[in-house]
């Protein structure tokens, strides 16, 4: 057997492992993006770039009761838009390419969101991340693995890839894990970043994944799993810096 072809086949068996551990702690997923359709998603992940998703579920009620659908969102008025969405930071930007999205929506897609990752990603302020989530949680269909700052993290230390930039995770995540994952991948990964795994000063000793993780990039002494820690259930996120 060639040596490429080991490591590749070593790399998908962790992956399956970190796989199916993630399962066992996150039965369930979720988007801590409230939302009701795909729309009000795509505007609801514009937003989170560079904020959290509890700043964007407290900004958007307002938002989606003053402009209820892409057609009405085009004809919004600048500076009321501004208003509404100013605490998410860099409003004025946000507020332009939601304005631009939304008349692109209107005029190309008759007001609907278009279900394929070309024509999101064509749309003003829809970048990959951004179409993968819009994609994988309003429609279910897996074109990508949405890489935020807690899925680059995490899949670094874990060891699932060497990339440094989100492309390079991406594909590395797509190479080595079942399309079947990918969606739900990182909506586990992202809610253990945010309970575990954090940036700064993991909770290694409260981690199902001790085991499994080779802590790359983590500088301490080897930890294991305390017994007897009780298993995390309920939603995850899309990760605040999903633009």
């Amino acid at each position: 057997m060639a040596k490429s072809s080991r490591s590749d086949l070593v790399s998908k068996a962790h992956a399956r492992r970190v796989v199916a551990a993630l399962k066992r702690e996150y039965p369930e997923t979720a988007c801590a993006l409230v939302h009701a359709d795909p729309y009000q998603l795509l505007v609801a992940t514009i937003l989170s770039a560079q904020c959290t998703d509890a700043r964007v579920n407290t900004v958007t009620p307002e938002l989606f009761r003053r402009y209820p659908d892409a057609s009405v969102l085009a004809g919004a008025d600048p500076s009321e838009l501004q208003s509404i969405i100013r605490s998410t930071g860099f409003f004025r930007a946000k507020a332009r390419n939601l304005l631009a999205m939304a008349r692109q929506v209107a005029e190309r897609h008759g007001g609907v969101i278009p279900e394929d990752l070309e024509s999101l990603t064509k749309l003003s302020g829809v970048g990959r991340k951004t179409a993968n989530v819009v994609l994988g949680t309003a429609f279910g269909v897996a074109e990508g693995v949405v890489v935020d700052t807690h899925v680059k993290r995490l899949a670094r230390r874990l060891g699932l890839t060497t990339g440094t930039t989100p492309e390079q995770i991406e594909r590395e995540l797509m190479r080595i894990v079942p399309r079947a994952e990918w969606v739900d991948l990182s909506h586990r990964l992202i809610q253990h970043g945010r309970r575990i795994c954090v940036a700064r000063r993991p909770r290694c000793p409260a981690c199902s994944l001790a085991g499994l993780c080779p802590r790359i990039g983590v500088a301490s002494a080897p930890v294991t799993k305390s017994p007897g820690r009780r298993k995390a259930t309920g939603g995850t996120a899309t990760g605040s810096a999903v633009g």
